[in-house]
Order: C-alpha cells, then structure tokens, then sequence
C-alpha cells in the first residue's frame, strides 16, 4: 500500500523539462508525417512515439479551450490531422498562431490513432512549444 501511494505521488509531482530546451529526435513535415502513420501506424508509432519531433506544416485549425489552446495540420485530402497541445510556459505564443499560418511546432509524440468512426488518423502532441 505504502509504495503505491508513493508511486502516486511521484507521478503527479513529476516535472516536464521544457520541451523548448530538448533535443529534436526528428524533424518531420506535417503531411509526409501523417502518410507515413496512414501506411503503417503500428511502425510510426514505435519509431516516433515519446520522440520529441519538429513538425514543419500549415496549421489548418486552432482550438481555443478555457485556458489552453490546440493547434491542429491536417491533410485535406484524408482529414487526417496532427493535434498539439502545448505546455502552460508556451501558450501566449500558441495562442498567436492563425489558421494559414506556416510554423515549425516541437512536441513530444504521444500517439498515432486510427478513428474508425471518422475514418482518418489523428497523431497527438503533448508539451509542445513554437519553434519559429
């Protein structure tokens, strides 16, 4: 019981480095990233998951929520989309970002998911932050 409660606790307390300070891994282009999870997530997802990626691309959508906001580029031509969530540090600049805008976004990749009820893919970000 004990070390569960630990565990607990060193989980919530656990403190990100500022994604703005690590290495890139990879630095990617947003629709040639989303084909190559569309060809083979499972592959993608191993090779790029937890990886802090520089995503070069058009942002297609911003999503304004309370106090955060996500930046989404998507392929028109699929619908499927990268999504980025950014950390509390970077929001002032993430929430400059527009639509149409050209931007190079450092984040760390969580995840590529098939939605089989939209029929598209969508590859989630966390901690990101604006590179340029």
């Amino acid at each position: 019981m004990v070390i569960g409660v630990v565990v607990y606790f060193y989980f919530v307390n656990l403190k990100h480095q500022d994604t703005a300070s690590l290495t890139v891994d990879y630095t990617v282009e947003a629709i040639a990233f989303i084909k190559e999870f569309e060809n083979d997530h499972k592959a993608a997802n191993k090779k790029y998951g937890e990886k802090i990626i520089a995503v070069t691309g058009v942002v297609t959508a911003t999503e304004p929520a309370d106090t955060t906001i996500n930046i989404k580029m998507a392929d028109t031509t699929t619908g499927s989309y990268l999504i980025f969530a950014f950390q509390e540090q970077h929001m002032p600049e993430a929430k400059k970002i527009k639509e149409g805008d050209n931007v190079v976004i450092k984040g760390s990749c969580s995840d590529g998911v098939y939605s089989e009820i939209l029929g598209t893919y969508f590859i989630s970000f966390k901690r990101s932050t604006i590179e340029n």
